[in-house]
């Protein structure tokens, strides 16, 4: 079980880039594309945190530089670092759900789980979020330890996004630990068709 909690973390903060790149946060008059920016999507995240760094020099409070330097800070692994950019962020925007689900990652990064699923709950809660916020959400009950909400967090996301090969395969993973490995085949093949990495490999190993 082990090697698919990394893939799925791994896998937490690839699609989580992918949902949130280049997407302003703010209402500002910022470019929603600037040098951090461009610096993350090379993968350069040391530059980006600098580009975000120089840019903040003239607009300190700027949500969109705050956001984008904590998911630079994230992806080198400088979590309590990361979670004070992201909180500065939030206090510009108590209700931005990007930002709320960048906390509830950067605490499931920190097995915080708790604070994750508070951070997640409240993302959920505001309109137009989209189902990594259920996923996350998802993700701290498991740990937590409380299975039966997690598998409905999980099925939340994949009422908003049937075509989220995450979440089948979170969902698949639980339920091969609750010991319904038939229905956790279900899942595992959908992941797969949908070519989420970790889908296939389950399928081979769990649906025999």
């Amino acid at each position: 079980m082990s090697q698919f909690k990394i893939k799925l973390n791994r896998g937490i903060s690839y699609l989580f880039y992918l949902l949130t790149a280049f997407t302003s946060l703010s209402c500002s008059n910022t470019p929603t594309l600037n040098a951090g920016d461009a610096a993350f999507k090379k993968g350069d995240f040391t530059a980006a945190i600098a580009d975000y760094t120089e840019s903040l020099q003239t607009n300190p409070n700027e949500l969109d530089l705050l956001y984008g330097r904590g998911r630079a800070k994230q992806e080198l692994g400088q979590f309590e670092e990361a979670q004070l950019d992201f909180e500065q962020a939030l206090s510009q925007d108590p209700n931005n759900f990007q930002v709320l689900l960048g906390l509830a990652t950067v605490q499931l990064d920190q097995k915080s789980y708790a604070s994750a699923l508070l951070y997640a709950t409240k993302a959920e809660q505001i309109s137009g979020a989209p189902a990594m916020a259920s996923l996350l959400k998802g993700r701290a009950l498991h740990y937590l330890g409380m299975p039966d909400e997690a598998l409905k967090a999980y099925g939340n996301a994949i009422q908003l996004d049937r075509k989220f090969g995450q979440a089948y395969l979170s969902r698949g993973l639980l339920k091969v630990a609750l010991k319904r490995e038939k229905q956790a085949c279900e899942d595992f093949k959908l992941a797969a068709a949908l070519e989420y990495p970790g889908g296939k490999e389950s399928v081979q190993k769990y649906c025999k």
